[in-house]
């Protein structure tokens, strides 16, 4: 059994960080103050098949990680938060239970957003995370699958992260959950699975709620988890972008106060001071008397079920949101500190199931299998970006000209700043450093 100084190194120089969303450095979750871990296996994004599978192939490895972090920081329970539809991932994971008393199953309800970290954690525990407060102030760490398979790796072996698993979608050829090499390009990846099955065609990186248009030219990094294919005039596609100074307009003059953004908010329901609705009445009209709804958008988790499900109107509550929720951080305007209201009693009959919303989504018909492959893709080349995670980047400890070999460490984290390792997944030829990323080219194989 390691210590908890122990597992902090081992994580930050194997370059673990959360698997999605916005990559967190594993090592900086860990805290002595925590009696539950949390494996967050909700995928609740429409069209996403990852961490389901990955779960289903790898139960015992993971549950062995999670059983490592609660030895390491004393937690008493492990918590595997998942859905009952997940049913090969749910057996798995039960034919381990004999051999780790420390972990149980949490069912999740089959609803949208199940896998925001404060939702997750009030359904298998019911504790409510504070406004603006992280989830060890109650206790709990929360990590998704793939980042606990990654920690099994550098835990056992020694491993840094080198590989992805992605799933590709939407209208391809060949709908698939992949493990590609880090560095490599979206395009590379979507030729994967076949290639795009339309002509006029957008990318959206990650799922269709919480994703942004990408280009094939982009590179695939720790955080990426999806690749969705779309026409090009698709709902999804034209909200992200619509400009924002339209929006406003459009919410100027055809906001109703219906209220059903507020009404199907998840934070709302769970008592955080964010109400879209009250935000969006201030905002159209200009009201600056009373600035409670704008402090209010720090609480947003920009899920987008206000804007690309609930609003009738075509609004778009979260864009505007996010908009003054920037202005606000530029300006330095800090966060307010408030306590959670009471947990509506309404909650559980204002859920968002998920096929609702992927129909809603005009999503239906993309709503196939994506079947986990752990084929192995050699690339050419690939471009390693010195910062895939919150925190500061490393720094290349390789230069122009020196040879690598698959595995070793090509950037270091500074010690005395949030941050990890990043190591390359082909031995190869360094032929690019900047700032920003390190090109590793393979070396040419002889026929």
């Amino acid at each position: 059994m390691m210590n908890i100084n122990e597992l902090k190194s081992i994580l930050k120089k194997s370059g673990v960080v959360g698997a999605g969303g916005a990559g967190f450095p594993s090592y900086g979750k860990l805290n002595e103050n925590a009696d539950t871990i949390i494996l967050n296996c909700a995928e609740c994004e429409p069209l996403l098949k990852l961490h389901r599978q990955v779960l289903q192939h790898y139960a015992r490895e993971i549950l062995t990680a999670m059983t490592a972090v609660c030895e390491a920081v004393g937690a008493t329970q492990a918590i595997v938060a998942v859905k009952p539809s997940y049913k090969a991932a749910v057996e798995a994971v039960k034919a381990c239970l004999p051999d780790f008393k420390l972990v149980r199953i949490g069912l999740l309800p089959e609803v949208y957003p199940a896998g925001d970290e404060v939702v997750t954690i009030y359904e298998v525990t019911g504790r409510v995370v504070q406004p603006g407060k992280l989830p060890i102030s109650q206790g709990v760490i929360v990590y998704n699958v793939e980042t606990m398979l990654n920690a099994y790796r550098a835990i056992t072996a020694g491993a840094g992260v080198t590989h992805k698993y992605i799933t590709v979608t939407g209208a391809v050829k060949n709908p698939v959950t992949l493990r590609v090499p880090l560095g490599v390009t979206f395009g590379e990846v979507l030729a994967l699975a076949g290639g795009p099955t339309i002509q006029n065609y957008t990318l959206i990186g990650g799922g269709p709620m919480t994703g942004s248009i990408v280009q094939e030219s982009g590179v695939v990094t720790k955080t990426s988890n999806a690749i969705l294919v779309v026409p090009q005039d698709h709902y999804i596609v034209r909200k992200r972008l619509a400009d924002p100074r339209i929006s406003l307009k459009r919410a100027m003059s055809a906001c109703c106060q219906c209220h059903n953004c507020t009404s199907l908010c998840p934070r709302h329901l769970l008592g955080h001071p964010i109400d879209p609705a009250r935000f969006m009445r201030s905002v159209s009209t200009g009201t600056t008397q009373n600035v409670e709804p704008y402090l209010g958008t720090f609480f947003c988790s920009a899920c987008g079920l206000c804007e690309m499900f609930s609003c009738f109107q075509g609004l778009s509550p979260r864009t505007l949101i996010g908009n003054v929720k920037g202005q606000l951080r530029r300006g330095g305007i800090p966060l307010p500190e408030v306590t959670a209201g009471p947990v509506s009693s309404q909650r559980q009959g204002r859920y968002v199931l998920k096929s609702r919303l992927t129909a809603r989504l005009g999503l239906t018909q993309y709503n196939a299998p994506a079947p986990l492959t752990e084929q192995n893709y050699e690339p050419k080349s690939v471009k390693l970006l010195l910062s895939q995670h919150i925190g500061a980047p490393a720094a290349a400890v390789v230069k122009m000209g020196d040879r690598v070999t698959a595995g070793q460490a090509v950037a270091e984290a500074d010690e005395a700043k949030l941050g990890v390792n990043i190591h390359t997944p082909i031995g190869g030829l360094v032929t690019e450093v900047t700032e920003s990323y390190i090109v590793v080219a393979a070396e040419r194989k002889e026929r």
